[in-house]
């Protein structure tokens, strides 16, 4: 019997409208304690949206404020500092 390929789950990017594999995008999570934060995992409970892994993407992002509509939050310049952090490879996932 032939081996069946597994399926890759895809997810949007907030920013591109691409659908991308999930393992080439970063989560960003906001709890219902309203907190944002970056989550590598992909695992933590609340809800989340997708970003590329793309340093010009998460520039685009923050000039037009997407992940703070789409969370409806403000002052969150520490996730966007922790997105590049993790894209430049200087946070671990």
């Amino acid at each position: 019997m032939p081996k069946k390929n597994k399926k890759v789950p895809l997810r949007k990017c907030l920013i591109t409208q691409e659908m991308k594999p999930k393992k080439s995008l970063i989560r960003i999570v906001r709890t219902k304690e309203n907190e944002v934060f970056v989550d590598p995992t992909s695992k933590k409970n609340g809800r989340g949206a997708y970003v590329s892994k793309d340093s010009n993407v998460i520039e685009e992002a923050r000039k037009k404020q997407v992940i703070e509509q789409e969370f409806k939050v403000k002052d969150i310049d520490h996730i966007y500092k922790d997105l590049l952090d993790l894209v430049n490879g200087e946070i671990d996932e």
